[in-house]
């Protein structure tokens, strides 16, 4: 791995404590709540935060160690770190901008702005070497600030939420071009963002933090298939039900009761997508054939219209969502703050031991 890390920092309303590990041209996404840590990670990262416990390596090499008071400062390490507001110098122009971090490591006036050139033609922006940054659009600014963070050749690329200033029109085209750059990338990246579809198309791997602790890390199907966290299960467009196993049965806590032969005994978690849950005035009819479908009473909470799609969050389970098309839901006469049925297929409910695995 190029990035070993336990990064412990006590910022006094805040500890977090997460260990980190990145291997050469992997890109890990840092995801979770506001508050939960994932900017001070990257601070403590390339230097600017201190580590009050832990360490930092790099290639080996020992960057941050408050056991053994070893400190390397951001200047000194092969670390560029792109802010969410990019931070560019409004009074430089671009081709300055880019070329003051390998001018600061030591580069010439001549190589500095080759190599300026040369990343700004690659990120597609070299005709605007002459602009001042106020001039900029969104996506512009973007893509220097990533040219200025990539000409000092870092072998660990540190990006806060880079797609976050863009609107909705650039967010895509600049989300597959980022994806498409990092994959060219030979050093370590890690990416803060709140977004999964980001996320997805940019992250070999996902890390969740929670309260300034990992909670959970995989790949973007790995996650959703099993979230360890109501916040994850909606971070990944999921229902997350709590339960407990006894006796072939699973009773899930202000939901169903599943019979599973093999159900065993102990705590149980089930995975079920919002669209698999349908909503009902009346209590779903008596199969002819097959398994009755697990069905509860809850009470609609609110409704959000997404296209053609109404989003209903439901009181029973807490955070849970039912997903059906807008005209099945207006024909059912169903509305917020009316008790319904919820009821969902056993077969597309998947459970699943939350200590196994």
């Amino acid at each position: 791995m190029s990035l070993d890390a336990r990064v412990g920092v006590d910022l006094g309303r805040f500890v977090e404590d997460v260990t980190l590990s990145v291997g050469d041209g992997e890109v890990v996404a840092l995801l979770g709540p506001n508050g939960s840590g994932k900017t001070t990670l990257l601070r403590s990262l390339a230097g600017v935060q201190p580590l009050t416990s832990g360490h930092v390596r790099l290639d080996g090499q020992l960057l941050d160690d408050p056991a053994v008071r070893h400190f390397v400062p951001p200047e000194q390490r092969s670390c560029s770190l792109v802010f969410q507001e990019h931070l560019l110098f409004p009074r430089l122009s671009v081709l300055d901008n880019v070329a003051f971090g390998p001018r600061c490591r030591g580069a010439g006036r001549g190589e500095a702005a080759c190599r300026a050139r040369h990343w700004l033609d690659r990120l597609g922006v070299g005709t605007l070497e002459d602009a001042r940054p106020p001039g900029l659009s969104g996506g512009q600014s973007q893509r220097v600030a990533l040219a200025r963070a990539l000409a000092t050749e870092p072998r660990l690329l540190l990006l806060d939420e880079p797609t976050a200033a863009l609107d909705a029109a650039q967010r895509g085209s600049v989300r597959s071009e980022l994806r498409a750059h990092l994959r060219e990338f030979s050093g370590s990246c890690v990416i803060v963002t709140h977004d999964p579809l980001e996320a997805a198309a940019v992250a070999d791997r996902l890390v969740v933090l929670e309260d300034g602790r990992s909670v959970q890390s995989g790949t973007f199907t790995e996650t959703g298939r099993r979230p360890g966290s109501p916040f994850v299960a909606e971070l990944m467009g999921r229902n997350l039900l709590f339960g407990q196993a006894e006796d072939g049965t699973v009773t899930f806590e202000g939901g169903p009761t599943l019979e599973l032969v093999d159900a065993g005994y102990g705590p149980r978690r089930a995975v079920v997508v919002p669209s698999d849950v349908h909503l009902s005035i009346d209590p779903p009819p008596e199969p002819h054939g097959g398994r009755a479908p697990a069905s509860w009473r809850t009470v609609i909470v609110d409704v959000e219209c997404l296209g053609d799609l109404a989003r209903a969050r439901i009181q029973r389970p807490i955070g849970a969502t039912a997903i059906m098309p807008v005209e099945e839901f207006g024909s059912l006469g169903l509305a917020t703050g009316m008790s319904v049925w919820a009821s969902v297929d056993p077969a597309r409910i998947d459970v699943f031991d939350p200590g196994v695995g």
